[in-house]
């Protein structure tokens, strides 16, 4: 099972299970004052969210730009958290609006533009380039949503639900998100015209 959906599996357990107890005697903790309690949670969720905001921001660099931003914001409305709620799922909706607002403001950088995995499946270096940059360009077409679902689901391996979660959106959205992106990146990489004329 990939590294990410193993992760997410802890997630679905039942809230009564000591994982989540202790989870939420941390959450507690933090909330009246203890930053050493936040630190453990920050890291128990840091791989996941560093996972989501990459999938969406695409570099390295700006994903931990999002994740710090995240987990400031979380820490300064831990007041609001409500208990009955799984705290995973209130910090990873976090974790991808700060994403998000990343990409509007403009950070992205233009260097490794792409998730790691992506550029990884291609594997004849001739046609390296050039698929790469057709990808890049396709990515470029789609909307900041459609893009984030598409690496989301077909890179990172979230489940329509989790993505919806994440994003704010229903689970349909996503779903035909991902359908429009996938439309958007064949037509990308299809192959470009021969321009054979007629004999």
């Amino acid at each position: 099972m990939p590294p990410v959906l193993a992760l997410l599996r802890s997630d679905a357990a039942d809230a009564q299970t000591p994982a989540r107890q202790h989870e939420r005697t941390l959450v507690l903790a933090a909330q009246q004052g203890d930053q050493r309690a936040f630190g453990h949670l920050v890291h128990a969720h840091q791989r996941r969210a560093y996972a989501i905001a990459r999938a969406i921001v695409g570099t390295h660099e700006d994903a931990e730009d999002a994740v710090q931003d995240a987990f400031l914001h979380a820490y300064r409305a831990l007041d609001r958290f409500l208990l009955d709620q799984p705290f995973g799922a209130w910090l990873h909706r976090i974790v991808a609006n700060a994403a998000l607002d990343v990409r509007r403001r403009g950070k992205v950088r233009d260097t490794d533009p792409l998730p790691e995995g992506a550029a990884a499946r291609f594997r004849d270096p001739a046609e390296a380039a050039d698929l790469r940059g057709r990808l890049r360009r396709g990515l470029a077409t789609l909307t900041e949503r459609q893009r984030a679902v598409i690496v989301l689901h077909d890179v990172q391996g979230f489940r329509h639900g989790e993505i919806g979660d994440f994003l704010g959106i229903p689970e349909g959205t996503s779903r035909s998100d991902l359908h429009h992106a996938r439309a958007a990146m064949r037509a990308s990489l299809a192959p470009a015209p021969t321009g054979r004329t007629a004999l």
